[in-house]
Parts: structure tokens; C-alpha cells; sequence
């Protein structure tokens, strides 16, 4: 079956199985739209009607401290129908994204730079899916069915993002910054991404081009179209809103002080919970400075693979529509694949016993949660691994397939 066939396949099933869970069971959505683990106070879709409501009464959407999401949205979801009296346009329009997220994952998967980039050539390179099996492990995974009918605005990053990539292999690197810009306007965490982005799109260029520019100007130049999309998009945020303080203090203030504790599948809001008010501000710079320190570990020791490196730092992001890594080359795939199917399972439970039951409290959903950021751990763990073992098996040829241990 030729490849455009089978992923036309594969894109009308996944389409028809969000439209048939909805008809079947028309509850779910608004199920899921509450669910601790699927949507946060930052991406929450109740939230976003919260602000709709209000835009649309010209009122200012972040009255009340409810919403705390990019104002850009609120013109872009005021066009579709009401979503509870007409779910169906809303579950069409994320069922959409999902397909366009996925081609994106097949443009980074045909471009083969996961296997054979400026610096790096895999041993293993016959070991790898074509895109349109990726899309299918992406399209059918249950985290993202249950993110798509949460309905969370994180899935317009995610497109972001996978953009971003997309055309950072294809040499686009001026669209590549654009879509970074965009994702980092919508959630801050993206912007983690620009340093093995620029060296992607780097790589790209000098692949091609046979007089290739100057690193630092490479990316100073595109760290400048960087900011320069997201001033574009922060001066359509201003003219959408007008004040425009109180936009940045309620989005993205709201994201670097944390201080709306509403538990979610992350460990922050467990940690500032119990801690004391006057250690507050300590902690939450120790917790920023530790998740973005791996950006320059991973990006100095793995240079030689920059799509390998945003790989690993998605992985970072506490959302269950980012646990998609694959598991082909893990050596622990059972213990990881048990810790999340154990917190999958038990964590609805431990949540109802705690916030509804009354049997139950917070230790009984935290530890649920550590035991979900094991799970992540093994996955990224392993899969680092595996990427650094394919390069000691490089430089070492003899090794090749022998067991290894550090003494």
C-alpha cells in the first residue's frame, strides 16, 4: 500500500474515532475538560470559556483571576459555536489539530535527520519507522485521544512546536522561529527549545549550502526573528485587551510564581504547598534554574544531535500528550511501561478518594504522581541511553553489541 494511501488511512480512522467517542458517549468531553490530569489552571478549556465569556461582554477577561491564557485565543475560539450546546465544531476543530500535528510528525520522520545529520550518521539506521506509523502511534495513543477530547489549549504549543521542527529539517529556518515564537507566546516553556532549534536549523544550512555563514551570526539573527514574532504577537495581545500589564502579570506571571496550587500530574504544586511562604521565592528560582539547566547539559554533551535534544526536553513537560516516546530501544520498557499503565489507572482513583471520598488526601494523588515521574524518568533515562550508546559504538566499532559497565 503506497505511503500517501496508508496515511490517508490512518488520518480518516483517527478522525472517525474522535467523532465516534463523542456521539457515543457525548459526556465524555466535559469529563475530561475537568480532570486534573488532562488540563491545568494554564491550559484549562473551563478557564478559557471563563475568558470568553467576559471577552465577549467587553469585559476584561482576567477579571475574577480565572483565566490566565494568551489573549490571541479568545478571537480565534469566539468564532466556533458554543461548545456546550454545539460540541460538535469544537471536537472537529481539535480532532483537525491532532491531524496537522501528526503530518508534522511525518515531515521530522521523512526528513531522516533522527538517523543521519551534519555530524552524526546512526549505526541502526534500517531500525526506524516511516512517518506514517509514527502518526498512527501519535494519532491512536490513548493520552492524546484523552488530551483531544479534554480539549486543553496546550495542544495549539504543541503544534507550535512540532512546526517549529518540522521546518527547521526541511531549511525553513525562518518559519522555524516564527512557529517557536508562537508556541513560546502561548506557554514560556518552549523557549527552552531555541538553542537546539538554532542548531538544527544550523545543520540544516550547512548541509546545503556550500559556503555556510557564521554560527554566531546564524543565531543571533535568528534569535532576533525569534523576539520579533513574539513582539508582533504581545502587540496584537495589547490591542486586543489594552491593558496590557495586567495581560502579562495574569499569562505569564501566572506561570513563573505558581501561585494557583490546584493539584495537577506535576510535583510543584505538592512541593509550594508544604513549604513555608519566606522560602517561597528560593525555591521557585532553584526549581526554574534546575529545569532549564538541562538545556545547556543535554546540548553540550549531544551536540552532534540536535533533534535528539529537543526530543529529550519535551519529555520534561509534566502533560500526558507529551508521553510519546518510543520504547524500541529501551533496556527497562517493562518496569516503565508499568509505573505509567500503575499511575494511569490508580491516579482517577486516588483523586476521587481524596477530593471526593474523604478517605484519602493529598499524599494519597502525590505519590500517584511520583510514581508517574518515575515512569517518565525510566523512558527518558533510557532513551539517552540509547543515544549514547550509539555513539560510543560509533567511536568504539569493536564494542559493538557487548555488554558495558561503568567501574
Amino acid at each position: 500500500m503506497p505511503v500517501d494511501r496508508r496515511k490517508a488511512l490512518v488520518f480518516g480512522a483517527a478522525l472517525a474515532l474522535r467523532l465516534v467517542l463523542l456521539l457515543l458517549f457525548p459526556s465524555l468531553p466535559d469529563l475530561l475538560t475537568g480532570r486534573v490530569e488532562v488540563s491545568t489552571p494554564v491550559n484549562s478549556f473551563k478557564r478559557l470559556q471563563e475568558g470568553l465569556f467576559l471577552y465577549t461582554r467587553n469585559i476584561s477577561p482576567y477579571d475574577g483571576g480565572v483565566f490566565h491564557q494568551a489573549p490571541i485565543l479568545l478571537p480565534l475560539f469566539s468564532l466556533l459555536p458554543n461548545s456546550r450546546d454545539f460540541p460538535l465544531p469544537t471536537a472537529v476543530f481539535y480532532s483537525l489539530i491532532d491531524l496537522v500535528n501528526a503530518n508534522a510528525l511525518i515531515t521530522i520522520s521523512d526528513s531522516g535527520q533522527s538517523v543521519s545529520s551534519r555530524l552524526y550518521s546512526a549505526l541502526r539506521k534500517d531500525i526506524r519507522w516511516d512517518g506514517a506509523s509514527i502518526a498512527a502511534w501519535f494519532l491512536f495513543n490513548p493520552f492524546t485521544i484523552a488530551t483531544c477530547l479534554g480539549r486543553p489549549t496546550s495542544v495549539l504549543t504543541t503544534s507550535g512546536i512540532l512546526y517549529a521542527v518540522s521546518n527547521a529539517v526541511c531549511g525553513n529556518s525562518f518559519n522555524a522561529m516564527l512557529a517557536l515564537g508562537f508556541a513560546s507566546y502561548l506557554s514560556i516553556y518552549p523557549a527552552l527549545l531555541f538553542i537546539p532549534l538554532v542548531i538544527l536549523c544550523y545543520d540544516i544550512q550547512v548541509q546545503k549550502a556550500k559556503t555556510p555563514s557564521s554560527a554566531t551570526l546564524f543565531a543571533l539573527k535568528h534569535f532576533g526573528i525569534l523576539l520579533a514574532s513574539v513582539a508582533g504577537l504581545l502587540g496584537i495581545s495589547a490591542l486586543i485587551i489594552g491593558d496590557f500589564g495586567e495581560f502579562v502579570s495574569a499569562t505569564y506571571g501566572f506561570q513563573l510564581l505558581v501561585p494557583d496550587l490546584t493539584p495537577n500530574i506535576g510535583l510543584w504544586w505538592y512541593f509550594f504547598i508544604e513549604i513555608f511562604d519566606s522560602f517561597r521565592e528560593f525555591f521557585l528560582g532553584v526549581f526554574w534554574l534546575h529545569l532549564a539547566g538541562y538545556v545547556g547539559g543535554l546540548t553540550v554533551r549531544l551536540r552532534q544531535q540536535p533533534l535528539f535534544i529537543i526530543t529529550s526536553l519535551l519529555a520534561f513537560s509534566p502533560s500526558s500528550s507529551h508521553t510519546r516516546l518510543m520504547t524500541a530501544v529501551m533496556r527497562y520498557t517493562f518496569f516503565a511501561s508499568s509505573a505509567l499503565l500503575y499511575a494511569t489507572l490508580l491516579g482517577p482513583a486516588f483523586y476521587h478518594l481524596w477530593i471526593y471520598a474523604g478517605s484519602g488526601n493529598a499524599n494519597f494523588f502525590y505519590a500517584i504522581t511520583l510514581v508517574w515521574s518515575l515512569g517518565l524518568s525510566i523512558l527518558l533515562a533510557d532513551t539517552i541511553f540509547a543515544a549514547l550508546r550509539e555513539e560510543w559504538e560509533l567511536e568504539n566499532p569493536e564494542m559493538r553489541g557487548k555488554d558495558v559497565r561503568q567501574v
